[in-house]
Formats: structure tokens, sequence, C-alpha cells
């Protein structure tokens, strides 16, 4: 009623004449009024009317001061992504303004693929039998995430009744859009038992950036609060309020700048009633003239308020300023972060991000600690198994082989395997109880098609299916697959021997290029060294067969012991170290890859892979209903007549045992996990070579099932605390683990290019050494030659020499020892200086 009075007034006002309108607060009225200003061509400006369907489409002349809900609803789908909530339930009022709210929340949920499971309208009596008998009918659905959209309410109606519900408990979550906010911040003081009832809520508050203008102006409030002229407190729609007051201010002043007056004019037989469509003649109301130049006037403003900085977007809306995340606990209201459309979550505000060029993909995405109901810090779920929920059905495959995994026992019924205990120790790590019952898929006498069964969980028929079910493209295209516990790899099964006895096995680890390198290298740092030892040392001196059996040994003994013959030329010495260093590799490096050899297990056949494999022409065997016959024929294009079809493991084994010749196969290609069962009673088998289409099982659920992600969780947590490994021995490992049976290929040869940079290293240290002492050499050869000619300067060699002869003294002349070459620098000395 006072809305409708209040409305009257209005009305009395516009029959005067008027150039803007400034508000209404409520979405609900703006519809109406934003009708009317449109009529009468007059701006409406609006710091309250959040409601998106308040357009500038629909409603030409009004213009919005204050955040969208579009917004709001953008932040709110944020913050239940960010925690990863998928399903949530809505209580929102049932007017425009609430289910325009709802379905802008709706859809920004779908874009996250979340969604709301329950809507809870409330009318706008906020009757409070009908709020109890709500939230009542929600505690037996499983989603405990709420978000409470509707009208400021100061009496908090609906926590108080939550409260006595015992719904503010631990488990549950309560976000809220920024009705709480703003009747918090103008209740003043809020009591303490408001706080107590609303501990643990999360909402938003329109964030407005502090600043000088802010400080002075929430001053003035609240000292306007004492002296009894205000009596609420001021939120972020009063601050709204004053910068819309002074934005119309300025445009108005703007507007009789340019047009020097405001006219009115009367419609022309125009009954204003027919468009209005309220049941009030409306013919004497003044239209605006210059109402869209004012229009246009308005959304051209740029100005710094208390707010902020204020102008609009296409929308003609104020650009979004983000908004703050608070946390109400039992002391009060606490920030905990921020949201911005552009940079997301932070504990910084907008501001301050948008100068570091910030965006809401960084890993930075981030919130402060928050108290959830109850008190806890620990985030809730989100969602827990219904009051009412009936056990969940839980198809399984009655395996006719491989019934380790999963199968039915004959007798008694009851369900058993790998996979069934992996699941039910999974069930321990889920902090609320799973009732359930299995239900198994299939006849026993062969096993069951899993497409099948996974497209059984799609229809409803099953909520889950637990076995070894492979994680493939188009099962997950109609359910959701948990945490996978099992690799399911393709890979090649063949017979593997130990290596035999091999006279010429010390040659394998060098290839023949490698043997050929260091046989030459042995060869030359002998020359090397035996070059410049000769002049100096007398162990590298003596009849020429003594020097070239010292040549070739003084190399080749550095394998095995110290050197008889001792090195004395400080360039001898320099290519020692660099040999002895690359000596010491190569010995090393020969010593592990003949061990290797002489360790490994070797194959019987030569099959090293599934190229190898492929590219014979010898039959292939396969698991019967496997999805290895499709992969093998469709993408691996293998002839289907190499193909035999296998259904136990007893087959298997009678296979490769008769070989390719016999009748049997040469390999076989299965899953990974059925091949460690059937290697856990074989010892004549191995893996060859590396996995190969890789792929994991896990548990088939339903879509956006929010079980999926607990078991995920509970799977990583077995995986963490080794229990997943023990489960896997426990069924796999009864004779040793088929991974210590594995066989890979012969091991790769040592070869040359492992090694080059060493011998080129040895190589240039020898030829350094070997250019230095010829140049030395030369340059004595050179000296002694003068000193010759010197004393016998009476008798010149004669013009006449060959260069062969040079060459010939040359060499003579470094074959002498170096005690000779001194004692003749002595003589020319003592000739050229008689006493």
């Amino acid at each position: 009623m006072p809305c409708a009075m209040l409305f009257l007034d209005q009305l009395e006002v516009l029959e005067k004449g008027v150039a803007a309108i400034i508000g209404p607060q409520s979405s609900a009225v703006a519809h109406t009024v934003s009708q009317i200003a449109d009529a009468l061509q007059v701006p409406l400006v609006s710091y309250a009317a959040t409601d998106p369907t308040l357009s500038s489409l629909q409603f030409p002349f009004f213009i919005r001061t204050t955040q969208s809900d579009l917004a709001q609803m953008t932040a709110m789908a944020d913050i239940i992504d960010f925690h990863g909530w998928k399903e949530v339930i809505v209580v929102f009022l049932d007017d425009d303004y609430g289910r325009n709210g709802l379905s802008a929340l709706s859809d920004e949920l779908e874009k996250r693929k979340l969604k709301i499971s329950y809507k809870l309208p409330l009318s706008i009596k906020f009757d409070l039998d009908e709020i109890t008998n709500l939230l009542n009918q929600s505690k037996v659905v499983g989603p405990r995430v709420y978000v409470v959209h509707v009208n400021p309410d100061p009496r908090l109606r609906i926590f108080f009744i939550a409260h006595k519900l015992q719904m503010m408990a631990k488990d549950y979550v309560w976000l809220v859009t920024d009705w709480l906010s703003a009747t918090l911040d103008s209740l003043s003081p809020v009591n303490q038992t408001s706080f107590s009832v609303l501990q643990g809520v999360v909402g938003l508050r329109q964030h407005i950036p502090d600043s000088s203008k802010k400080r002075a102006f929430v001053s003035r409030w609240i000292k306007m609060q004492k002296e009894g002229l205000a009596n609420t407190g001021l939120n972020s729609y009063g601050i709204y309020a004053y910068d819309t007051v002074w934005a119309v201010a300025r445009a108005i002043d703007i507007f009789i700048k340019v047009h020097n007056n405001i006219t009115f004019s009367l419609p022309d037989n125009y009954n204003l009633s027919h468009t209005v469509g309220i049941g009030i003649l409306l013919d004497k109301l003044k239209i605006f003239a210059g109402g869209s130049d004012l229009v246009d006037i308005l959304l051209q403003s740029n100005f710094t308020g208390v707010s902020g900085q204020l102008h609009f977007n296409s929308d003609r809306s104020i650009v979004s300023g983000g908004y703050d995340i608070i946390n109400v606990n039992q002391m009060g209201i606490s920030g905990v972060g921020f949201w911005s459309n552009n940079s997301g979550f932070s504990v910084v505000p907008p501001t301050a991000l948008k100068k570091r060029k910030y965006n809401r993909f960084s890993q930075d995405q981030k919130l402060g600690k928050v108290i959830w109901p109850g008190g806890v810090t620990d985030q809730p779920r989100g969602w827990v198994i219904a009051d009412n929920t009936k056990p969940l059905r839980i198809g399984v495959p009655k395996r006719a082989s491989f019934v380790e995994f999963v199968t039915e026992l004959p007798d008694s019924h009851q369900i058993q395997g790998y996979c069934i205990d992996v699941f039910k120790k999974a069930l321990e790590f889920i902090p609320y109880e799973v009732p359930f019952v299995f239900k198994p898929f299939g006849n026993g006498k062969e096993n069951p098609n899993y497409d099948a069964l996974v497209k059984m969980v799609d229809e409803n028929v099953y909520d889950a299916v637990v076995g070894d079910i492979a994680i493939v493209t188009n099962r997950t295209m109609i359910v959701d697959f948990s945490q996978p516990f099992a690799s399911s790899s393709l890979v090649i099964v063949a017979p593997i021997n130990k290596a035999r006895s091999n006279a010429w096995v010390f040659l394998q680890p060098f290839t023949a290029d490698m043997w050929c390198a260091t046989a030459a290298s042995f060869l030359v740092v002998g020359v090397v060294i035996w070059i410049l030892e000769h002049r100096v040392n007398n162990d590298f001196r003596g009849p020429p067969k003594k020097q070239l059996l010292t040549m070739l040994m003084f190399s080749l003994s550095t394998l095995f012991k110290k050197n008889q013959e001792d090195t004395v030329s400080s360039l001898s010495k320099m290519v020692m170290i660099v040999w002895l260093f690359l000596l010491m590799v190569i010995t090393a490096s020969y010593t592990a890859s003949l061990t290797s050899i002489l360790t490994v297990e070797q194959l019987s056949s030569p099959i090293t892979g599934i190229d190898s494999l492929i590219a014979s022409n010898w039959p292939i065997g396969f698991q019967v209903g496997s999805f290895t016959y499709n992969y093998l024929t469709d993408n691996l294009y293998v002839s289907k007549s190499r193909l035999i079809s296998l259904g136990s493991p007893e087959e298997y084994a009678t296979a490769l045992k008769k070989g390719p010749s016999g009748g049997g196969v040469a390999a076989i290609i299965d899953e990974l996990p059925y091949v460690e069962l059937f290697l856990s009673n074989e010892t004549d088998f191995g893996i060859i070579g590396q996995p190969f289409a890789r792929s994991s099982w896990g548990f088939a659920f339903q879509r956006e099932s929010p079980l999926a992600f607990d078991m995920s969780t509970a799977i990583l947590k077995l995986s963490e605390n080794g229990d997943l490994r023990k489960i896997h021995e426990k069924w796999f490992c009864k004779m040793r683990c088929p991974e210590d049976r594995t066989s890979n290929s012969k091991p790769d040869q040592l070869h040359l290019i492992s090694f080059w940079g060493l011998y080129l290293s040895c190589g240039i240290v020898s030829l350094v050494a070997l250019a230095l002492f010829l140049l030395r050499m030369i340059r004595q050869y050179a000296r002694f030659k003068q000193r010759q000619k010197n004393v016998a300067s009476s008798s010149p060699e004669p013009s006449g020499i060959h260069c062969s002869q040079v060459v010939v003294n040359f060499f003579n002349f470094i074959d002498e020892k170096e005690e000779a070459i001194k004692k003749m620098f002595t003589q020319c000395d003592n000739h050229q200086n008689p006493n």
C-alpha cells in the first residue's frame, strides 16, 4: 500500500512536468515507471533496480547507475565453480526481480556445466510457515549449497528459520546476493544474535574503491546519524544514489547551457493509459521535449564520484566495478577477497589488479580463509546422500574369463574381484554413508558387452557401474568417470627365455665403428707418446723392434696397470691426462653394458614391439569381446585373417606355446591388467616393448553425479597411501609381480656417436701437443744450423743441396737425444769463443 501511494504521488508530480526521474528502489516498480518514462520521454535513472531484463532495448529512457544482476549472477556462478560444487538450491523471491535473477544465474551455471537442482520460490509476503515448509522440503534432496536471492530483509527471517531447522550447521553452504550486505550495512548497529545466526554465510557486496571522497562522505553520514538526521546505516546503494543525484544535476546543467531552457508539451489526442496499462488516465502528463538529448548527455557522464569512476557501458549501466566477497562470522563481517569480470578472484582490489594487467585465467585465483556454517574452516562438499535416497544401483559385469577382476560367484551369488575391492576400499574414504546394491550384468557364460552396460547408466537403469570399465571416448559422452584406478594400455605378450651362452658375447657392448675408433685411439696415442718421449726418455729409445713394441704396448698397458715406461715430457703428461679420462669412461661403459647383456632375459622371437609385430605375417591373438580387435583392424590396419580370438588364460598359454608354426600365435595383444593377471600364473611369457593405445579403467556414474568427484578423491587417496598397490599385489602377485618378468628388447649397444666428444677432445689435445713439439724442434734446428754456419763460415754449405737432404737432416736432428743436442750446441759455442 505505501508503494502504491508513493507511485500516485509521483504521478501528481509528473503532471507539472519533470526533466528526469531518479529511482525507484524496486525492480518491480521500475518496470511500470519505465513505461511511463518512455511515454513522456523522461530519463529514468535508477540506482537500485538491478533486474537484468530492464534493458535499453525495451526501455530506451532507462539508465542504471548500479550494477546489473547479470554481473552479480556471473560472480555467484564463479564462486560456485571456484569451490567445485556441481548442484545448488536457489531460494528466490517469486516476482520479476527474483525470477529474472534466477534465470540469469541458471544461464551462467549452464555455461560452467553446473545446474540448479531445486528451486524454492518465496512469496513477497515472506510467510514464516511457507519458508519453513520450503526449507524442510529441500532437506530431503542431496545438494547442500543454497543461493538466496531476495529483497533486503532486516528481520533475516530465512536464516532464523534455517537456524531453527539446524540447516546452519556443518555440511551446509549458504551463498547470498548483495541484499544481505545492503541489509546489514543499513542496520546500525547489528545485534550479536544476528551474527550468530548468520555464521558461515558467504555473500556479495558491490565493490566501492577506497578514496578520500568516500571516507569524507561516510564521516559526514555518521555525523548525521549522531545528530539524528539519518536513522539507518550507509550501504552501497546509498552511495550510488548520491552519485546518481550528482550525475543528473551535472547533465541538466549541461543541457540548460546548450538549450537555454527546458520545455514540455501536451500529447495530441493521445491517451497514455493505452501505453501504460495501469487503468489510470494520464492524458494531462507532459512530455519532455529534450528527453533524448538529456539521455545522451547522461550517457556521456564520466566523473569520479564517491562510488569511484562513474561512466556507462553500451547497455546503459555503469561499468561494473566488481564485488567484495564477504563472510559473516560471530564477530561480524569480514572480507575474504574480491571478484571482477576481468580478473576473477583475488585478495587484492580490482583497481590494483588493472595496473598489473592481471587476467582471470591466471593461476593466482584465490580467496582468503572462509568460516563456513558450523564454524568449520574446511570447505564443505556441498552434497550428501539424501535422507530418502534409495540404495545406489551398481551394475557389475558378470565375466566368464579373468573372473579375478569382477564376477558373481555361482553358489553364493557374492560379488567379488579386484575392482570390487578397490570400490569398497574407496568408500571408506568418502566421509558419508553410501548405501548401494550390486546388480550383475551378463549370463556368466561369456563376457558381457561393456558398451551396453555403460549405456544402461545413461538410461537410468543403473546409477553407476563398477568393474573393469575402459575409459574410451564414446563412453565419456554419456557418463562421468571417476579417477582411473588402473592402466589399460595395450601390451604385447610373447615367450621369453634366459639368454644363451655366446663365445663372442664380450664383443656385443660396442658396435663395429666403436671398436674401430677405440682401436685407432690406442694406436694414435701410442704413436703420439713415442714421438713426444723419444728424445728425452731412454725407455722410448733403442733398436727399431723395441721401439715399435713400446709404441704399441704403451697405451694398451694403461688398461691394466701402471706403465713400465714413465713419461718425462710435459706435453706427454698433458696427452695422458685426457687419454686416461677417456679410457675410464669407455671402460666403465663397457663393463655396465656387458653386465646388462649377461643378466637380462632375451626374447625367443625377433619381435621387439608393435611395429615389428605388424610388419611380420605371424598370427596375433586377442581376447574375445575386448576393443583390441577393432583397434588393430581400424587403427593399425592389421589384416583380419591374422587375428585369432582367445577366450581364457589357458587358451593364451596354449597358443603361445604352439607358436606360429604349430597353429598357435606369435604374440598376444591385450589390455595390461588382463596380461598382468595372466602372467601372475605363468613364468614362460613376458611383456615385449612399450605399452601403446594408452587408456585407463574407472568407475562410471551418471552425468554430473557428485559421487563421481568424491570417488575420484578417494581413489587418489588409495594411490597415495599405498592401498591401491596392496590390492593389486593381492590379486596379481601370487607368484611374483608380472612386471618383474617383463622382457625388454635387447639392450642397445654403445655407439660411437655417444662418445665422439671424448674422442674428439683426445684427438685435439694430441694434435696440439704434436704441433707444439714440431714448432719447438724447427726452432731448435734453425738455431743449430745458424751456429754451424757461424763456426764454419770459411766453408759454407754447398748451395746445391737438395730439399730432401734438408728433410733427412732435420729428422736425424730430431732422432738425436736431447742431451746430444745440448752437447752439440756447447761445442759450437766453444769453437765460436776459443780461450
